[in-house]
């Protein structure tokens, strides 16, 4: 499967290791990246609320690129672009001349969107589970996660508004890091915060609010028994292992749960060590995960 690849900034600058186990993961799951080195950001948060017609133009642009990569949808590595981009897609198909507006601030680069068709934008674990199919998937695994226990964090830009992120022809995408961490061998961990928001967005606005919604999820899956978290948006990893330390202040409990970046548990189960998947570069240390997986290993 042949794919435009937006890894998005955060994946190139706060959080390297989730580019660098993408990579490592897709040739496995016969993925072929064709990388967007020139896309710009999705413009979510401070961009899109200062102006939309900038934020649409920069997605657009984007959109244009991954058109050109004959024979491929675009595949992203992150909830909150994923949200971004499907609202500004959702605005430029559903008005013509507005596209043609935006169309016309791509002109001199000889861009050019042109409206959805068969062409779309998926985040990785929505096409592993949509193109790729959990079946291949379970055949493709060589290190089964017998016994991990991994609570799902979906990061609120997945699940809504689900009128604009294709919940009408995909009823469960809601539920699909839960039926890939039961195909890779792990088990799924049911809590409370797993379909919350991570707190991420209020951050530099209200540090105690942000800090306790993530304090208050890690400690309900702490609660729930997780030997780890998983997520698909690298700004909820950022939340959730970064912040960390911090949030146990708020919730006034130990924390310590390991936060792993949905490519990295995908990376284990099909054979890669902790090491190749920048496992090391987590706030968090993932020791107690490391010594399943090498348990796993010398099983």
């Amino acid at each position: 499967m042949r794919v435009a690849y937006w890894p998005g900034c955060v994946s190139r600058g706060f959080t390297p290791e989730l580019h660098g186990s993408t990579a490592k993961v897709a040739p496995l799951l016969d993925i072929e990246l064709v990388e967007l080195e020139r896309a710009n950001c999705c413009g979510a948060g401070v961009v899109a609320e200062h102006n939309q017609e900038l934020v649409d133009t920069l997605n657009a642009r984007t959109f244009a690129m991954a058109q050109q990569v004959e024979g491929a949808g675009m595949m992203n590595i992150c909830s909150t672009c994923q949200g971004a981009q499907s609202e500004c897609q959702q605005r430029l198909d559903a008005d013509g001349a507005y596209r043609e507006h935006i169309n016309s601030h791509l002109e001199p680069e000889g861009l050019r969107y042109e409206k959805g068709g068969e062409w779309e934008n998926k985040n990785l674990f929505w096409l592993l589970v949509e193109d790729i199919g959990l079946d291949a998937l379970k055949e493709k695994v060589k290190r089964p996660l017998t016994g991990l226990r991994v609570a799902p964090f979906y990061g609120c830009y997945v699940v809504r508004p689900t009128s604009r992120l294709g919940y009408d022809r995909y009823p469960d995408r809601d539920r699909y890091l839960d039926w890939i961490i039961d195909a890779v061998g792990a088990e799924p961990v049911a809590y409370a915060g797993s379909h919350k928001c991570c707190g991420f967005p209020i951050i530099t606005m209200n540090k105690t609010t942000s800090l306790r919604q993530a304090g208050r999820h890690l400690a309900d899956a702490i609660d729930a028994g997780a030997d780890c978290l998983v997520t698909p948006c690298p700004l909820c990893h950022l939340n959730l292992d970064m912040q960390q330390p911090d949030a146990s202040k708020f919730v006034e409990r130990e924390l310590g749960v390991p936060v792993l970046h949905f490519p990295q548990l995908l990376g284990l189960a099909l054979g890669l060590e902790p090491k190749e998947l920048g496992m090391g570069k987590h706030v968090v240390k993932t020791t107690e995960v490391d010594a399943k997986i090498r348990e796993l290993a010398a099983a």
